[in-house]
């Protein structure tokens, strides 16, 4: 049986205000997940929540070839504003397939690869995370329901499927440019997340230079240096849903 234990709790005075960070240890995947909590959240309905993978490129470094760093600021600051709030923080990097394979990924990115192309690519699926560790620690906190930060429908179906009572999906709208206009299209058209880039007036999606043979020396056979390779794939052909 899975099993959930909360370690610690501490105050963490940030710039959108003061939480309670809480590290919870379990017997599944050895890894220490964390909640971010605003407030008493025990016995309340319609909880504000984010469950958020850990991303230590965009979290950390700022990196804009994804939103995740943007989202996790802007749920921080959305439930600063109601008072009240979880964030969720999830230690599985890159969608559960680890930094090492996220940074091979990129490089497959860079020669054409979509997101999902390059975990296949890698021999992984196109995303590994599971949210029981979620719903394991939404039940410690004692929230009744929650209302989920998120674009993603997988993510509303996996908890629900866990027994969490999600009452409404608000949605997080990111910011548009150059370096994440193919990472969020591939969102959009082959894992289904709510996002209309043509209403965000996204930019046209830039091709990734030919650097195939240089790039691929260094992935150590996981990439084919055969030069730049372009995939359109359509909204159904072929999709991997996030489970």
């Amino acid at each position: 049986m899975y099993q959930m234990n909360r370690m610690a709790c501490a105050r963490i005075p940030t710039a959108a205000g003061e939480f309670q960070l809480c590290l919870y240890s379990n017997n599944a995947d050895d890894k220490e997940h964390l909640a971010l909590v605003w407030g008493d959240v025990a016995g309340r309905r319609d909880v504000l929540t984010r469950v958020h993978s850990e991303c230590f490129t965009g979290d950390v470094l700022g990196s804009l070839r994804c939103d995740c760093g943007e989202q996790l600021a802007r749920a921080m600051g959305m439930i600063a504003a109601e008072r009240v709030g979880i964030i969720l923080y999830l230690r599985q990097e890159g969608r559960g397939i680890g930094l090492l394979a996220k940074l091979r990924a990129y490089n497959l990115q860079d020669i054409g690869y979509d997101t999902v192309d390059a975990n296949l690519q890698l021999g992984h699926q196109a995303d590994e995370r599971d949210y029981t560790p979620a719903a394991c620690m939404l039940r410690d906190l004692g929230v009744e329901s929650i209302r989920l930060i998120t674009n993603n429908p997988s993510k509303v179906e996996a908890l629900r499927e866990l027994g969490i009572a999600v009452t409404e999906r608000v949605p997080i709208i990111p910011t548009v440019h150059k370096e994440n206009a193919a990472y969020l299209d591939t969102k959009a058209r082959r894992m289904r997340h709510w996002l209309d880039l043509n209403g965000m007036n996204a930019p046209a999606l830039v091709k990734p230079a030919d650097r195939a043979s240089s790039i691929g020396q260094s992935l150590n056979g996981n990439a084919h240096s055969n030069g730049h390779r372009n995939h359109q794939v359509n909204g159904t052909n072929g999709a991997h849903d996030e489970h």
